[in-house]
């Protein structure tokens, strides 16, 4: 092969290293479990050294609910305002640690392992994330704290979705209906829809964004409590189609 050939070469081989979709199945295929376990633990010492460095400059009261518009409306001792968190992202940890040890069907989980871990990490970057927006409204950054929640909220959902499409049949992780838990088919082809559905639904929650107070709520809340109904119900058509 002419040597002018080379460097084109190694340049689409560099683009396809670097591409998004070769990022996302390397990074997916490095979540073994001691490294999620290592970035779980981290976000967790991150999130509580955040809250000790913060600790001191803020006051003894500190606000910590908006209402759908993403006016403050509620506030709470600073203590638990910043330690919540970290709390809830320990408390996480721990289901991650327990499920695939207690659930009868854990071979299942092992078999979507790294898609499993991948859903823990969201989560836990998810609340990390939470924690940071309760910090800057509270040193007097203003924004729109909806708007800021709803952006994360769809794209937790959206990465849910993918996951689902992955999942096996298990007791803990999933759309879980008497009909799914009862058949492997089921289970893959409701959670095959489905995580198509809370895709498209994380996408529509977006809209969320544009529309104050009630509006918010049915622009980002009901596309994915229609996509859960639509995917339970489609579970039950899919069992009775079934032979039994």
């Amino acid at each position: 092969m002419s040597s002018a050939f080379l460097p084109c070469a190694n340049l689409r081989c560099a683009r396809e290293k670097i591409s998004p979709i070769s990022f996302a199945a390397k990074f997916s295929n490095y979540m073994n479990t001691k490294a999620t376990n290592f970035i779980l633990l981290g976000s967790i010492i991150l999130a509580v050294a955040l809250c000790i460095f913060v600790y001191p400059w803020l006051p003894d009261e500190i606000v910590a609910h908006w209402n759908a518009s993403g006016e403050a409306d509620g506030s709470m001792p600073k203590f638990w305002g910043l330690f919540l968190l970290p709390v809830i992202m320990a408390g996480l940890f721990v289901l991650y640690v327990l499920i695939p040890k207690i659930d009868p069907l854990r071979a299942n989980i092992e078999s979507f392992r790294k898609h499993y871990n991948l859903f823990w990490i969201f989560m836990s970057v998810f609340f990390l994330y939470i924690l940071c927006l309760v910090i800057a409204w509270n040193f007097g950054y203003a924004f729109n704290f909806a708007a800021a929640i709803i952006l994360a909220v769809a794209g937790l959902f959206f990465v849910l979705g993918g996951i689902l499409e992955k999942s096996k049949r298990n007791w803990f992780f999933g759309i879980r209906t008497p009909w799914t838990l009862s058949s492997d088919v089921v289970w893959d082809k409701t959670h095959a829809l489905g995580g198509r559905l809370f895709k498209v639904a994380a996408v529509v929650s977006l809209a969320g964004i544009f529309f104050p107070g009630e509006a918010f709520v049915i622009f980002s809340i009901v596309p994915l409590l229609a996509a859960a109904g639509i995917s339970a119900v489609y579970s039950y058509v899919i069992y009775k189609k079934q032979p039994h």
